[in-house]
């Protein structure tokens, strides 16, 4: 879909309503995006890069996030299927989760992307510490 198309969606959506099953809270903060679990070295396999960025706000389902780029090296962030490996740094220390990316548009003001994601698989007790923060996130805010 070409960058035209996509920002007429996003209008429309503001617009029609948002089909979100889960409210989300606008909360900044960074990660670190990569195609790969950082923590896996598979046989000396080569690690891709990673991307540092923000979110733009959570759910307990899903981040939307901010990055300079739409690519790492020669591999799309927003490929179908595509999984990532995001580390959120929340206040009280990192979360590590893999999302699946559900839809990107390029920014306005040619900043980066913004790319919707859901989340595919967290441990336990990073989900633990990330319902929490947005649940205080939540209470502290008025619903996005």
């Amino acid at each position: 879909m070409s960058e035209l198309p996509r920002r007429i969606v996003s209008r429309l959506r503001r617009f029609i309503g948002n089909r979100r099953r889960s409210k989300r809270v606008r909360a900044r903060l960074t990660f670190t995006l990569s195609l790969s679990d950082p923590r896996v070295n598979s046989n000396g396999a080569r690690r891709l890069p990673s991307l540092d960025g923000h979110t733009l706000d959570v759910s307990s389902t899903g981040l939307a996030l901010v990055v300079p780029a739409i690519r790492i090296g020669g591999h799309y962030l927003a490929g179908a299927d595509r999984k990532l490996h995001v580390k959120l740094e929340l206040p009280s220390g990192p979360v590590e989760m893999k999302v699946a990316t559900v839809r990107y548009e390029s920014l306005e003001d040619d900043t980066g992307y913004l790319i919707g994601a859901r989340i595919l698989e967290i441990s336990d007790t990073d989900r633990v510490s990330f319902e929490k923060y947005v649940a205080k996130v939540m209470a502290h805010q008025p619903v996005a």
